[in-house]
């Protein structure tokens, strides 16, 4: 497992107050009980975590952990090729 997924994995138990063991990539927000505002809550802390902006409407369509690493690589990506397309967006 990379840093990324065990980063947001202890997040997310730590968030739910449960073993981050008994988390996997797998696992859905149903089964770890994770409603809206708990999403909106690990949204803040995996944005802090990585410095990253999840969009709004990008919340929705999460289920599962999976899901979450998958999203913080994209924007980690997207935000380095912006920032190696465009010198001014890194200082600003």
């Amino acid at each position: 497992m990379d840093d990324v997924a065990s980063r947001c994995i202890e997040i997310i138990a730590k968030s739910k107050s449960i073993p981050p063991e008994s988390v996997t990539l797998a696992s859905t927000f149903d089964e770890l009980n994770i409603d809206s505002l708990d999403k909106i809550n690990i949204s803040f802390e995996v944005e802090e975590a990585f410095n990253i902006e999840i969009p709004d409407d990008a919340l929705g369509s999460l289920r599962t952990v999976g899901d979450v690493v998958e999203g913080v690589k994209m924007l980690q990506q997207k935000k380095a090729a912006t920032a190696t397309g465009n010198p001014a967006s890194a200082t600003s």
